[in-house]
């Protein structure tokens, strides 16, 4: 896209975006006004998307290189204790990292196959638990 204003407002879209149909609709109308995304496109759609999935989940931030991803819960994270501990006895290659963090070392060259990693190991915490007043 080369008018910044049009690609501004593109971005604007996606990091608004709450729920999956939303990044759904915009892929649809980015694909339908400019062909084929180009890879650097695409992973900015997919980082986004493990965004929306990772909210709930109370994840502040995730870091994935490589060989190591770590994932930052802010504190009193909607998650079973249990199932973090779970988790971490069945899985040698993930380990608590201080009192908000996940280490997973894995070698995982492509940010696709890093991404899935993430999202196997929230499935694997269940459903976040309800908000508490």
């Amino acid at each position: 896209c080369g008018d910044v204003h049009l690609r501004l407002s593109f971005y604007k879209k996606l990091a608004t975006a709450k729920t999956n149909d939303q990044i759904d609709r915009l892929l649809e109308e980015l694909v339908d006004r400019f062909g084929k995304l180009p890879a650097q496109a695409d992973t900015l759609v997919q980082v986004h998307r493990l965004r929306v999935l990772s909210a709930p989940y109370g994840v502040q931030k995730v870091d994935a290189t490589p060989g190591v991803i770590l994932i930052t819960f802010r504190p009193k994270a909607p998650i079973d204790p249990m199932r973090i501990i779970d988790l971490i006895q069945k899985n040698k290659h993930i380990k608590l990292a201080g009192n908000d963090k996940l280490r997973i070392e894995r070698a995982l060259p492509e940010m696709k196959d890093r991404a899935q990693m993430v999202r196997d190991v929230l499935r694997n915490l269940g459903t976040p638990l309800p908000a508490t007043a």
